[in-house]
C-alpha cells in the first residue's frame, strides 16, 4: 500500500533496499582503498624499522636507554654489543656491562636485567630520487649490494664523478672540504662534556679512572670561581680590562676522542682525537664595560672569538708566527644583566661564531693544507675567557662527527676513501657511510661486489642508483614506553623523539 507523503499530499511507495548491490558497493570501496594503499606503499612512502646501531645517535637500532646514575646524564647504549656467546636474547632483557656517560663520564655497570628499546620506526620517501638528484648527506634508504634482498640505511657522502676522501674524520670532495649543511650539523654534535649534570656521588673513583672532579679550572692568576648558590654556574667580578680564563682539562674530564657512549668502551683509548669543537654557555654581565670569549686550538693553531660590551665581535687567529684578525663587526651594545647565548666552533674549516641573534663567520680555506700542517695527534684546547662582572651557565663542550679511517680506531686495517686512497665514483655510483663511524659496515669496508641482474655485478664499495629505495624523511615512532612491566608491548608513544631526519640541502656558511 502506498503511503501519504502529509507535506506534500503525494503518495510514496516504499523503497525496498538492495542489500547485494550495498555489499559490493561495500567491497568496492575496500578493495580500491586496499589498491591505494599498495600503490602509496610501493611508490610514495613506507615505514621501515632501525634495526642496527650504524646511524647512532641519529637513528637508533635496539638499544637500552641509560641514564647516569651519579649526574642524571640520557644516553643509549647499543643491545648489539651484548649479543655475545652464552648470553641471553638482548630483546627479553639483558645484564648490562660497562658503559660511560658522555657527559661526566662515570664507568656503571647497572646490575639485574633491563628492558631493550626497539630501533626507530621511520618514513621514507620512495620514488624521490627518480625526479632529484640525490643531495649530499641526504640519509638514504638502498638494497644492500651485497645482498640485495635487504635494505640498508646510511648518508649519503659521495655522487657520481666525484671523488672522496676521508682526512681526519673530514669529508673532502675532489680535493676540498665538504662542509655540512646547518641543521646537519646541529644534529651531528655529540656531548663532551655539559656543565648543568654534576655528580652527586663526586668522590668515587670510576669517573674515567678517578674521583669526579671540576674540569674546567683556572689558567695562569685567572679568578673565576664556582658560584657558591648554583654551582653549576661560574662568577668572575674583575677589572674590565683584565682577562681571567678558563681552560677544559682533559686529564680530569672527558677527553676529545671520537668516542660514541653507544659503543663498547673498550674500543675508547683506541679512537683518534677530534678537533671539529664547539663551545656554549650564556654569559650575563652585570656592567657595561668588559668582554667574553672563547678559544678553541685545532693542530698548531689557535682560534679565538669575543664580544666587547661596547659592541663589537671580533675572531683572530693565532699559530706560532703571528697573530691575525679575521672578522670584526659592530653590534648593538648588550643589556646588561640578560643573560646572552654565545656559541663558538670550529668544524669543517669554518669559525663560526654566535652571540643571540647575532653571528660571525670565518672560512679558513676548502683544501687539505689550508690549516698548515695537519697534526692528528695533538689534543685540541677549550678555554673560556672574560673581563668584568660576569656569570657562565649551562656551560658545555661538543665535537663533531669523526670518520674513522680504521675500524675501531686501532685497526691496522684502512678502509676505502680514507686519507692517501681517494676514490673515485662512476657515472650511477654513490658512497655512503654510517653516522656510527667506529661500528658502521659502510662503503669503507664492503669487500665483495655487488650482485646485480643477470649476472651482472657492480664494483666494491658502491651503491648503485638501481639499488637507492628513497629518502629518510621522519621519526614516527621512536621506541615507546609500557604501559606496566608486565605488558610488553610499548604503546605510550615517545612524543619528545619524534623527528624530522635532517638531510642534503645548500651549503651555507
Amino acid at each position: 500500500m502506498p503511503e501519504i507523503d502529509n507535506k506534500k499530499g503525494d503518495f510514496r511507495y516504499p523503497v525496498k533496499k538492495d542489500r547485494v548491490a550495498e555489499v559490493a558497493n561495500t567491497l568496492e570501496w575496500l578493495i580500491t582503498a586496499l589498491i591505494l594503499a599498495f600503490v602509496f606503499r610501493a611508490f610514495i612512502m613506507e615505514a621501515y624499522r632501525i634495526p642496527t646501531g650504524s646511524m647512532a645517535d641519529t637513528l637508533m637500532g635496539e638499544h637500552f636507554r641509560m641514564r647516569c646514575t651519579q649526574c642524571g646524564y640520557r644516553y643509549n647504549y647499543g643491545s648489539r654489543n651484548y649479543r655475545r656467546p652464552g648470553r641471553p636474547n638482548p630483546r627479553s632483557g639483558s645484564p648490562t656491562e660497562l658503559t660511560r656517560c658522555p657527559s661526566c663520564g662515570y664507568e656503571q655497570v647497572a646490575g639485574g636485567t633491563m628492558p631493550v628499546a626497539k630501533g626507530d620506526r621511520i618514513l621514507v620517501l620512495k620514488c624521490i630520487y627518480q625526479f632529484l638528484e640525490p643531495k649530499q648527506w641526504d640519509v638514504i634508504v638502498f638494497k644492500n649490494p651485497g645482498d640485495p634482498a635487504e635494505n640498508y640505511i646510511k648518508r649519503l657522502v659521495g655522487r657520481p664523478g666525484e671523488t672522496v676522501e676521508i682526512i681526519d674524520g673530514d669529508i673532502y670532495i675532489d680535493g676540498q672540504i665538504s662542509p655540512k649543511p646547518p641543521k646537519v650539523q646541529k644534529e651531528l654534535w655529540m656531548s663532551v662534556y655539559d656543565n648543568d649534570y654534576r655528580p652527586a656521588r663526586p668522590t668515587q673513583g670510576r669517573f674515567n679512572g678517578h674521583p669526579w672532579q671540576q674540569p674546567f679550572r683556572n689558567l695562569g692568576d685567572s679568578n673565576w670561581s664556582v658560584d657558591s648558590d648554583s654551582p653549576t654556574k661560574f662568577r668572575l667580578d674583575s677589572p674590565a680590562g683584565q682577562l681571567n680564563t678558563l681552560i677544559y682539562d682533559t686529564s680530569i674530564g672527558n677527553d676529545f676522542r671520537a668516542t660514541y657512549a653507544y659503543d663498547d668502551v673498550r674500543q675508547h683509548d683506541n679512537m683518534p682525537y677530534c678537533s671539529d669543537l664547539k663551545v656554549r654557555f650564556y654569559s650575563t654581565s652585570g656592567l657595561e664595560k668588559g668582554r667574553v670569549g672563547a678559544t678553541l686550538t685545532k693542530y698548531e693553531n689557535e682560534y679565538s672569538a669575543w664580544v666587547d660590551f661596547e659592541g663589537e665581535m671580533v675572531i683572530v687567529a693565532e699559530n706560532v708566527k703571528e697573530t691575525v684578525e679575521l672578522a670584526r663587526r659592530k653590534i648593538t651594545p648588550p643589556a646588561a644583566g640578560k643573560p646572552v647565548s654565545v656559541k663558538f666552533a670550529n668544524v669543517d674549516h669554518r669559525l663560526i661564531f654566535e652571540y643571540g641573534k647575532e653571528k660571525l663567520s670565518w672560512d679558513l680555506g676548502r683544501g687539505t693544507d689550508d690549516l698548515g700542517a695537519r697534526m692528528p695527534g695533538v689534543p685540541p684546547v677549550v678555554k673560556i675567557f672574560g673581563a668584568g662582572d660576569l656569570t657562565l651557565s649551562h656551560v658545555a663542550v661538543f665535537r663533531d662527527i669523526h670518520y674513522l679511517a680504521t675500524k675501531f680506531g686501532g685497526n691496522s686495517r684502512t678502509g676505502r676513501a680514507t686519507e692517501g686512497r681517494p676514490f673515485t665514483l662512476d657515472k650511477d655510483e654513490f658512497f655512503v657511510l654510517g653516522d656510527n663511524s667506529p661500528s658502521s659496515e659502510d662503503g669503507r669496508w664492503w669487500g665483495q661486489k655487488g650482485k646485480g641482474n643477470n649476472g651482472h655485478f657492480y664494483r666494491a664499495g658502491i651503491v648503485p642508483r638501481d639499488y637507492l629505495v628513497g629518502k629518510a624523511l621522519f621519526v614516527y615512532w621512536p621506541s615507546g614506553f609500557r604501559v606496566s612491566e608486565k605488558l610488553p608491548l610499548r604503546i605510550i608513544p615517545n612524543i619528545g623523539q619524534m623527528r624530522f631526519i635532517y638531510s642534503g640541502s645548500e651549503r651555507e656558511l
